[in-house]
């Protein structure tokens, strides 16, 4: 299940992944607009590594890829994908560690996992969802041809504040075509 790309190998995640992903999901500017809060201690994260080993990418849930830096072996983020009970339908997400921001590890890692979506298991429409405040994520889907098809406004009650939602679409014959 490992996908490769120039710099970076997406592959399930492992129980020595814990510290890494509670180290980065712990800084305040990474957790801003997740739905987790900062600090994220280890136990929580070897209690969420725990079930994304468990989980399945071809199977209705989520599935959470990590994604590892080819040259150093370094973690460096995640993507999660929630596959719909129909299997053709997804939800994504994607965090980077603040020190791998702006290198394009997220877009590379993203447009990896938007080409098994669709390529391999044959998906019809990929959704992603973000606070409105997060332009980067918003930037970046809107870079990797999603459509923006919604505002909810004050959709999400979230670190004790109210908070607006865009909703994104992808559909297969967008990305099929690229």
């Amino acid at each position: 299940m490992l996908i490769a790309t120039e710099r970076l190998i997406l592959r399930r995640f492992r129980k020595d992944d814990a510290p890494v992903l509670a180290a980065y999901r712990s800084d305040p500017d990474v957790a801003r607009y997740q739905s987790w809060d900062s600090p994220f201690s280890l136990l929580r994260a070897e209690t969420a590594v725990a079930n994304f080993i468990a989980s399945d990418p071809d199977k209705p849930g989520w599935f959470q890829y990590a994604v590892e830096r080819t040259a150093d072996r370094e973690l460096v983020g995640d993507v999660a994908v929630h596959l719909h009970d129909n299997l053709k339908q997804a939800e994504i997400g994607f965090t980077v560690a603040r020190e791998h921001q702006r290198h394009g590890y997220a877009r590379e890692a993203v447009t990896a996992v938007l080409d098994r979506l669709f390529r391999l298991q044959g998906l019809h429409k990929v959704t992603g969802e973000c606070d409105s405040r997060n332009v980067a994520s918003a930037g970046l889907m809107e870079r990797l041809g999603f459509t923006r098809e919604g505002l909810l406004r004050q959709q999400t009650y979230i670190k004790g504040e109210w908070t607006d939602d865009l909703l994104y679409g992808l559909l297969s014959t967008e990305w099929l075509i690229r």
